[in-house]
């Protein structure tokens, strides 16, 4: 990257929402589904009990903002029903003219040592493993937790911010119920804005993929 750009990491202001929103928007159109929900869910996001505003980010370059990353509460219960809070962090996007450039990666490091100060020590995911092990996520079945199904997705990761603290236990996963995104009320949303063509991209069939792959109880024994 060029040396003379002015990059800056802060939290989200109100006066930016409806940039992040737009370039979340952008960011994500037509990559995993014609369309796409991420921008809805940020804009529904912020209002939500589980929305943690000292982790909502933004990156700007040369005062632009091109980039963010939003965190929520979620938690982990054990088979005795004790109950862990966690993090889990999405939508997280940069510019599709910025990608691949450092950006992002620069924007998840900053939030871990902001999430370690505010006393957080795990993360779950669901994403690409490409995009995530290179942070040192690894699948979920290694820190046996799973869904309330008992299944572990191969989308599902984890990344423990303090090391072994998870005890080994076997862990059922919750995410925030602002994730459970309303498809009905997005689509109504992203037909207010300005026009998107929705279309097939090949990413939405390795999306539909990962997202419909599950590891076996006995592949990472």
């Amino acid at each position: 990257m060029n040396g003379e750009n002015r990059i800056n990491i802060r939290n989200e202001r109100d006066t930016d929402y409806q940039k992040v929103e737009k370039l979340t928007r952008e960011a994500f159109y037509n990559l995993y589904t014609p369309g796409c929900v991420e921008h809805y869910l940020v804009h529904i996001m912020r209002g939500h009990k589980d929305f943690i505003t000292e982790l909502d980010f933004v990156l700007e370059l040369n005062d632009e903002v091109i980039g963010n990353i939003m965190y929520t509460k979620a938690k982990l219960i054990d088979e005795a029903g004790k109950q862990k809070d966690i993090l889990t962090f999405g939508p997280v996007c940069i510019a599709p003219r910025y990608q691949r450039m450092g950006y992002g990666k620069m924007l998840i490091e900053h939030s871990f040592k902001r999430a370690i100060e505010l006393g957080y020590d795990t993360i779950v995911i669901f994403g690409n493993p490409c995009n995530y092990v290179r942070y040192g996520f690894k699948s979920c079945k290694r820190y046996n937790i799973c869904l309330q199904n008992g299944k572990y997705p191969a989308a599902m990761m984890v990344k423990e911010l303090q090391r072994n603290i998870l005890d080994g236990k076997k862990w059922f996963y919750f995410e925030s119920p602002v994730m459970s995104v309303n498809l009905e009320d997005a689509r109504k949303y992203d037909d207010s804005l300005e026009y998107i063509e929705k279309k097939y991209e090949l990413s939405q069939e390795e999306f539909y993929i990962m997202s419909h792959s599950f590891v076996e109880e006995s592949d990472c024994d």
